[in-house]
């Protein structure tokens, strides 16, 4: 369904990239990136996709190679390169991902030929060398082709809403508003939705549920310290009741580098202070860990939609949101004072030996 859409022209509002490049991107840690996807087992990260600056002035911007999976370890702070393979989806920016029980699930996205709905899946459980990408061909009515969505799980369900895509060539439930900027491309118009769709992660069967209005009542918001609108901003579930913003983009077209929690049940935002205050990200991932952190990857530091070279980033930004727990703060201190203490590694524990040798790329598990 979605290869009929799937036009030759880029989006009008944020060019699109090269699909392929030559460049040697061999290194420890990714290549610097915006609208990647980031997805948390709670103890690895793993970082999919988007695209970066051609390194030769005068060349377009180019995806990421697609048959890569950086994986980064909470725990350690080190970076592993895995190739994949199998039904490896495109090249892309903008896709949607979740992790479920280490399995993750990507859907949608822009490509070298325009948006897609196709849904992959890629399990990071298997004792496989090499993991392996699965196309799922779903029931029920997909989706319209679109990027730039959002989506969230519930129980054994996964909950897409909005987006920006090609217009829905079936009946769907929502809402459809044109972006006339669009009409001046040769290919497909495009613009902005607000349907919700939900996926049966058992049944990998399609539905959209009949959503209703409730208008919120002002009495129940407290507005007098909130956040200013932006986009192309991260919102992190950190609890049951509470969610971590940073970053974006205003209407004004200045990135920022704010952070704030809000409260679900008191409906109320704290801003939340940092030492990243100089680092402004857009477009960029935010994963939880176990240990109370969010961790920021990539994203662009700048105005993406000006003329000037965006300035994309690999860098990582840990955000503690609470106290490191004491068998952490051992590690760190016997890794800070490794020339005095190394000696004495071996009579640690076998799992406290194998946390400090990760640190270091080291084999040595031997332990006591």
């Amino acid at each position: 369904m979605a290869d009929d859409n799937e036009d030759l022209q880029a989006d009008e509002e944020l060019p699109a990239p090269a699909e392929d490049s030559f460049e040697q991107l061999e290194n420890d840690s990714p290549a610097e990136r915006s609208g990647h996807v980031a997805v948390t087992d709670g103890r690895c990260m793993y970082v999919w996709g988007g695209y970066k600056n051609a390194q030769v002035r005068g060349f377009y911007d180019f995806y990421l190679p697609r048959d890569e999976i950086w994986i980064y370890n909470m725990e350690t702070g080190r970076w592993k390169k895995s190739k994949t393979e199998g039904d490896i989806p495109p090249s892309m920016s903008g896709s949607c991902a979740v992790c479920v029980d280490r399995v993750v699930y990507l859907f949608g996205g822009h490509h070298a030929r325009g948006n897609t709905n196709k849904f992959y899946m890629l399990n990071s459980r298997s004792t496989d060398k090499v993991l392996q990408w699965v196309r799922v061909e779903c029931q029920g009515v997909p989706p319209s082709s679109k990027d730039k969505l959002g989506v969230w799980v519930y129980k054994n369900k996964l909950i897409f809403f909005g987006g920006y895509g090609y217009f829905p060539e079936g009946k769907q439930r929502g809402t459809f508003e044109f972006d006339e900027t669009s009409f001046w491309n040769s290919g497909l118009p495009r613009g902005w939705n607000d349907h919700v769709h939900v996926l049966d992660t058992e049944t990998f069967t399609w539905s959209q549920p009949i959503t209703t209005v409730i208008t919120a009542c002002l009495h129940c918001l407290n507005l007098s310290v909130c956040p200013v609108g932006r986009s192309w901003h991260s919102l992190t579930p950190i609890s049951s009741d509470h969610l971590f913003l940073f970053g974006g983009f205003t209407t004004d077209k200045q990135p920022l580098s704010d952070a704030w929690i809000y409260c679900i049940s008191k409906n109320e935002w704290v801003q939340f202070e940092h030492n990243y205050s100089e680092k402004p990200r857009l477009w960029h991932t935010a994963c939880a860990s176990e240990e109370g952190e969010v961790i920021v990857f990539g994203g662009c530091a700048n105005n993406l939609l000006a003329h000037s070279k965006a300035a994309h980033s690999n860098e990582i930004l840990v955000f503690s949101l609470q106290p490191r727990s004491l068998v952490r703060l051992c590690l760190e201190a016997v890794i800070c004072f490794k020339e005095m203490l190394a000696s004495s590694w071996n009579c640690l524990p076998k799992h406290l030996l194998h946390s400090v040798n990760q640190r270091f790329g080291s084999n040595n598990t031997s332990g006591s």
